[in-house]
This record gives C-alpha cells, sequence and structure tokens, in this order.
C-alpha cells in the first residue's frame, strides 16, 4: 500500500472512529440525563399503572372487528361514562379518572380500532368517520342509560365525528361532552413550537416520512426498542408542560402505551389527523353541556384549538391549565377530575 493510501485509510479509520465515539458519547449523555431524572423524588412511583380491571367485553363492529371494552363501578348506576382516548394510546391513558369516578359511576373504556387490546384494521379504514361509528356501537351496546362522553385528543375527535353522524343521540342518550386537549381540524397548520419555514418544511416532508414508515413497520417496531432513553426525554418534553417535575413513572407508562401501537398503525391514521374537519359538527353538542380543557403549552394540539372549539360553543366552559402539555389527564389529573365532576353535576341537576 502506498504513503498516500495509507494515509487516506488512516483518515477514513478516524473519521469513522471520531463518528463512532460520537454517536456513543450522545448515548451515554442520554442514559445520564434518563439516569439522573429517574433518581428524583417520583410521587407517582407506586401508582398502580395498567392494573385497574373491569369487566371485559368484546364488541364486533359492523364492518366485522373486534373491540376491547371494559365496564367499570356500579352495573345500576344511573350515569355512564365513556372515554375515548387519544392518539398512539389506549384505554389505560384515563387511568386517573376511571380510578376517582369508577365509586359512583358506571365506566365504560375502550381501546379505539388498531390501539390497544382491539384489532387491526385496514388502513382505509383507520378515519376519524369510522371511529365515529365504532363510538355509536359501543354506546348503543354498553350504555343502557343516560353517558356523558369524554374524548382526549383523537377521542375528541371521535366524538365530534358522532355528532356529525348521529345528532340525534346528543340531548337525550348524551348528556354531556368533555373535550380535553383536542381541535376540529387544520392539525397541519400546527407549528409544533418550530420557526415557521422550518414548521413549513416539516409538513411538506411529513406525509411521505410517514407513508414511508408505514412501509417498513415490520422492521421499525423491532429496533424501536433500542431508543427508548430517546422515546422517554420526547415524550416527557412534548407531552408534559412542567417536565422537569413530571413523575419518571407516569412518563414511562406514556412511553410504553405509544411503543405498543405498530408502526404501520401511526402512519394508517395519520391522514385522518390531518385531514380532520369537524367544525360545522361542533353546534350538535350545543344542547347539552360541555367543558373543554387544554394545557397552555400543549404543542399538539393548542390551546387555540380550544379556544376555536369555544367559540362554536358559547355555552361551553373552557378551561386552560397553566404549565401543562398535550396529556393533561395524566399530568394533572386533579383538574381533569374536578372539571369532570363538576360538568357531570351539571348534568345531573
Amino acid at each position: 500500500m502506498t504513503t498516500t493510501a495509507r494515509r487516506k485509510v488512516g483518515v477514513a479509520g478516524a473519521i469513522v472512529g471520531a463518528a463512532s465515539a460520537g454517536v456513543a458519547a450522545v448515548a451515554l449523555a442520554k442514559r445520564l440525563a434518563v439516569g439522573r431524572i429517574r433518581l428524583r423524588p417520583d410521587p407517582a412511583a407506586d401508582e398502580p399503572f395498567g392494573e385497574l380491571r373491569g369487566r371485559e367485553r368484546t364488541l364486533v363492529t359492523s364492518d366485522g372487528l373486534a373491540l376491547h371494552v371494559e365496564i367499570d363501578g356500579p352495573e345500576d348506576a344511573p350515569l355512564t361514562i365513556v372515554f375515548c382516548h387519544g392518539y398512539c394510546l389506549n384505554r389505560e391513558s384515563w387511568h386517573y379518572q376511571r380510578r376517582e369516578l369508577r365509586e359512583q359511576h358506571r365506566i365504560v373504556v375502550w381501546d379505539q380500532r388498531s390501539h390497544g387490546l382491539s384489532q387491526r384494521a385496514a388502513a382505509e379504514d383507520c378515519t376519524i368517520d369510522r371511529l365515529g361509528e365504532d363510538l355509536a356501537e359501543v354506546i348503543e351496546a354498553f350504555v343502557p342509560g343516560p353517558c356523558v362522553l369524554v374524548g382526549h385528543s383523537m377521542g375528541g375527535m371521535t366524538v365530534m365525528a358522532l355528532a356529525d353522524r348521529h345528532p340525534e343521540l346528543f340531548g337525550d342518550k348524551i348528556r354531556g361532552v368533555a373535550l380535553i386537549a383536542t381541535s376540529a381540524g387544520r392539525l397541519a397548520e400546527i407549528t409544533l413550537g418550530l420557526p415557521a419555514l422550518l414548521s413549513k418544511a416539516v409538513h411538506m416532508v411529513a406525509p411521505t416520512t410517514v407513508s414511508l414508515m408505514g412501509r417498513r413497520g415490520a422492521f421499525i417496531d423491532r429496533t424501536r426498542h433500542a431508543a427508548s432513553d430517546i422515546a422517554f426525554l420526547i415524550t416527557r418534553r412534548i407531552g408534559f408542560g412542567d417536565s422537569r417535575n413530571v413523575s419518571p413513572t407516569v412518563v414511562d407508562f406514556v412511553e410504553s402505551m405509544i411503543r405498543a401501537t405498530p408502526t404501520e398503525v401511526i402512519a394508517n391514521f395519520y391522514p385522518a389527523l390531518m385531514n380532520h374537519d369537524k367544525l360545522q359538527a361542533l353546534g350538535v353538542l350545543d344542547d347539552v353541556p360541555t367543558a373543554i380543557m387544554v394545557g397552555d403549552g400543549d404543542w399538539l394540539t393548542p390551546p387555540d384549538h380550544s379556544r376555536a372549539i369555544a367559540a362554536a360553543l358559547p355555552k361551553a366552559r373552557l378551561t386552560v391549565v397553566p404549565d401543562t402539555s398535550h396529556l393533561i389527564q395524566l399530568e394533572r389529573p386533579a383538574v381533569v377530575n374536578e372539571a369532570l365532576r363538576d360538568l357531570i353535576k351539571q348534568v345531573e341537576t
């Protein structure tokens, strides 16, 4: 080998070595950061996340899909509370609300199609309108009397789709609605806290990127566990407003739900979320008491989206919670539970 060739090999080796060292250093820094976070006092360390159990049921929908449903609380309670979870989450995301309300009220929690223990749907059946139909069938099968609907994020959109397709249910069957950290549309305009030009660029490439992720979903799912520290930090930063003080156990709980959602499912629902537009359907909710809640630091469904819903529903009660982000029901459960109790009192009077 010539001197020049040896020099080139040496330089290449140095570059590869430096790059490898850099990657290792970043990985080590992230492990140390997560380690320091986990050493802080954790008031939720003993909270039995994922351990609340109810009476398990299966609903086969009109298009042949099996949905997992759980019924909790007294069977003869006069009012049923139906909880609809968000994108990449499952029924367990309502842990604090279920624990708080199940003593006095009949509770129905369910996994939306392709999430949690519910059956996977084909991509063409992963739409917000179809989720609205699923909710109508859940109510028909498992809600014998009046009910209150509670929807977080995509779950709130599910409630809006139900209002659009089945307005006759609101007022008699459905006596109240809570819309938590959700949107009636225009999600494609969200900046995620990025500068305008960068946000626009992200939205331009996102559909293609998500579509490619969906096609490579099985491979990506096999490797997601390797990035668990990074996923923990991202979940903590985006999902929680007061990220410095949030319980690491809560962050782990959320991250485990997100990681359990197949990449293909994330890709299948993405277009439905971006194309969601139910502003015109909101008038139906004027017939029932409605509570709207959002964190002031929500990056995913910013407060302006809740304000737009409130503007369409002048009788609704809007609560903007300080120092809180998208996972408000887990970050500020006491605030959310109090708002739900107030809504239930309105319904029962």
